[in-house]
């Protein structure tokens, strides 16, 4: 079973975050902020990040810049997922480093398919049906 780390500091999102991954037969990890997300990535090696933008300590922003400027880490998919359209879009025109932009405010299916699409193209791990 795969592993996605979901960093939110709201817990009923990571509750509402970590079903949808249960249904997809993946394993969610957790974290609070963006200190504990990088802790996470380099403790468990999670196969996808689904981070929050908004968030105490360090910010999503952050914390994908980052995963994505360390070697080790540059090909993990990270997928923005925030309840603020306007941080949203805002982080997309600054050039954001994410493999995906999602609203928390989406259907379901759209986090499912970002996911399965994320995970079928990294080499690491089949797309999930």
């Amino acid at each position: 079973m795969g592993e996605v780390l979901v960093v939110d500091d709201d817990r009923t999102q990571q509750l509402i975050v970590s079903k949808i991954l249960k249904r997809m037969g993946l394993k969610a990890i957790f974290a609070n902020d963006g200190v504990e997300a990088l802790e996470q990535v380099q403790n468990n090696h999670p196969e996808l990040v689904i981070l929050d933008v908004l968030m105490p300590r360090m910010n999503g922003a952050e914390v994908c810049q980052r995963l994505k400027e360390n070697e080790q880490t540059q090909k993990l998919p990270v997928v923005m997922y925030s309840a603020q359209e306007r941080e949203l879009s805002s982080y997309w025109r600054t050039g954001g480093c994410a493999d995906a932009y999602l609203s928390k405010i989406c259907h379901p299916q759209a986090l499912i398919d970002t996911i399965n699409q994320l995970l079928a193209s990294d080499s690491r791990m089949p797309a999930l049906a």
